[in-house]
């Protein structure tokens, strides 16, 4: 099995998008057999409790970011849609590779919002994504998915305060098995061995998008920045290879 890992891509209004059809590109040229978006997909500007107050918050509106979000889910999807429909016609087997979302932090803010104002109950919610819509088996924020022996969220959990685990060290220590999580820019990556001698392997890898972070400092911002995948999966163990923005953008910019 091949799984292809898309960290949080942070799409919101005013950014550069043309790299999600980059991902989309190489995702028909390699055909991985699960696709996993790790969460924060969108971004959410609009209901960012840091910025209230600020000269930067002004303008932002909901309804922009979810039109974001959705612009940049059909250029990610577009190359694998309009595969299909070539096959279709050309009576082929189409590409059907598993497609699991596990939603983040930044989608949350959604719920956030509503549990915060009961006026907004039923008016918004994280359907207005429509990333079931595009394929996607969505998974509810901190909710853990485990395929063929890899544990997926968008990040996972320490202590009764539910802090986020920091370190892809931390986790192999406090997990025990094989566990892949975004939400922390740049990428890390942790083993560990089963009593049986099969590796154990955790990575951390949140940061797939062009833009710069205004809340991050300029040296902040020069974290790596890609995809993941995962060759030759089975029960956990598996072989990484980290792809970046940048050698996609040689091998499919224009």
């Amino acid at each position: 099995m091949k799984h292809l890992i898309i960290p949080d891509t942070q799409v919101k209004p005013g950014v550069e998008l043309g790299y999600l059809e980059w991902i989309g590109k190489y995702i028909v040229d390699k055909k991985p057999d699960v696709i996993v978006q790790i969460g924060d997909f969108a971004d959410m500007p609009s209901l960012s409790s840091f910025d209230i107050g600020k000269k930067s918050f002004e303008g932002r509106r909901y309804k922009d970011d979810i039109e974001a979000a959705k612009e940049g889910m059909n250029i990610l999807l577009n190359p694998l849609r309009e595969y299909n429909e070539k096959r279709k016609k050309q009576k082929l087997k189409q590409y059907r590779p598993r497609m699991v979302l596990t939603l983040g932090n930044h989608e949350q803010r959604i719920d956030r919002a509503v549990e915060g104002d009961s006026k907004l109950d039923g008016t918004i919610g994280t359907d207005d994504l429509r990333y079931s819509e595009a394929g996607w088996e969505v998974f509810s924020f901190l909710d853990t998915v485990s395929i063929d022996g890899i544990v997926y969220s968008h990040y996972l959990v320490s202590g009764v305060m539910g802090r986020p685990i920091g370190t892809a060290s931390a986790m192999v220590n406090k997990t025990h098995q094989s566990c892949v999580v975004g939400h922390q820019q740049g990428r890390q990556v942790a083993y560990g061995k089963r009593a049986d001698g099969s590796i154990i392997t955790c990575i951390i890898a949140g940061s797939c998008y062009l833009h710069n972070e205004d809340y991050m400092s300029i040296q902040g911002n020069t974290h790596w920045r890609g995809i993941v995948v995962l060759h030759d999966v089975h029960d956990g163990q598996f072989d990484e290879m980290f792809v970046s923005l940048k050698y996609l953008r040689k091998k499919y910019g224009h």
